[in-house]
């Protein structure tokens, strides 16, 4: 998908602030207490996603997240299907105190592909 530049900038950005998961870290991260957090929409989260993780929409993400994950340091992957949104909403929790927001690089295409999952 072709993107602004203004917003890929954005995104860019956000990516630099925050520590990039690899799909074959997640497993053992959950393992050890981490929330897999999809910020997809409730609609794309329907069609397939990490099992077990948390479903909050990026649009709604700030508003719903204190409710859903209270304590600030738990380790939190957030992903989208690629980078960007779950970039932006580790970076949007990273501000608000989240000290281990993190974002799984490749998002749920690039977890698939490892876990060969669908």
């Amino acid at each position: 998908m072709a993107y602004t530049e203004k917003f890929q900038s954005l995104a860019d950005a956000a990516r630099a602030k925050v520590d990039e998961i690899a799909p074959a870290d997640v497993a053992a991260l959950i393992v050890h207490g981490a929330v897999a957090l999809d910020i997809r929409d409730p609609d794309e989260h329907a069609k397939g996603h990490i099992p077990g993780s948390l479903n909050i929409s990026r649009g709604k993400l700030e508003m719903n997240v204190e409710e859903a994950l209270p304590d600030l340091d738990r380790v939190i992957l957030c992903y989208c299907n690629a980078n960007n949104r779950g970039a932006l909403s580790a970076a949007s929790l990273r501000e608000m105190g989240y000290r281990n927001a993190r974002f799984i690089g490749g998002g749920l295409n690039a977890w698939r592909k490892l876990t060969s999952q669908d």
